[in-house]
């Protein structure tokens, strides 16, 4: 259950802010700050991924069967950079 708190459950925080914010009316933020808000989550997921995917590959070198975990993590981080590549696609 630990693993599953640390690595499914905290990062999928980051997501669930940015499509919080993503889906929050222009009129309660503005679109400036809306904008500045989904821009600034989603590259706090990017790096934060970055660095779980660079841990998940140095357990992954070292045989640490506990590393897939941190793969996991840093997928879960990347969706907000996901969603914002698409949104950008979509307009």
């Amino acid at each position: 259950m630990n693993l599953i708190k640390h690595h499914i459950i905290l990062p999928a925080i980051v997501p669930v802010l940015f499509f919080a914010v993503a889906a929050t009316p222009v009129d309660v933020l503005g679109c400036r700050a809306r904008g500045l808000l989904a821009g600034i989550i989603a590259l706090v997921g990017v790096l934060a991924g970055l660095g779980a995917a660079i841990i998940g590959l140095k357990g992954r070198l070292r045989g640490d069967p506990q590393s897939h975990w941190w793969v996991m993590s840093a997928v879960i981080l990347a969706i907000p950079a996901v969603a914002v590549v698409i949104i950008a696609q979509a307009r």
